[in-house]
């Protein structure tokens, strides 16, 4: 089965996971998308390395590389939805980060 992946969109029409993509390098595009259509190919069944937990519902996919990217989703009816992005520059998730991806989720 091969799942729908749609991208959070505002109520201003802004895709704030496709501007993250757009505005990295062109190697790191391409890494970001194969990830993608691993998590389109195989939906929940990804784990580690390549998707983790982080709680609630909320899933990180990880890119790595010379610079560590995360991109938040969750599941919604047989939906895949990219909820946030972010270089990863610390341990730990920032908090304000976590917040906006879990108010995201919450106005799907």
């Amino acid at each position: 089965m091969e799942w729908i992946v749609l991208l959070f969109e505002t109520n201003r029409n802004e895709k704030p996971v496709e501007n993250f993509i757009k505005q990295q390098q062109p190697f790191t595009q391409a890494k970001i998308l194969h990830q993608i259509n691993l998590l389109q190919q195989y939906g929940s069944q990804l784990g580690m390395p390549h998707s983790k937990l982080i709680k609630y519902g909320i899933y990180e996919l990880r890119i790595r590389g010379k610079e560590e990217i995360r991109i938040f989703y969750c599941f919604q009816k047989g939906t895949i939805y990219l909820l946030h992005a972010l270089k990863k520059k610390t341990q730990k998730i920032p908090q304000k980060e976590l917040s906006l991806t879990f108010q995201r989720k919450r106005s799907l």
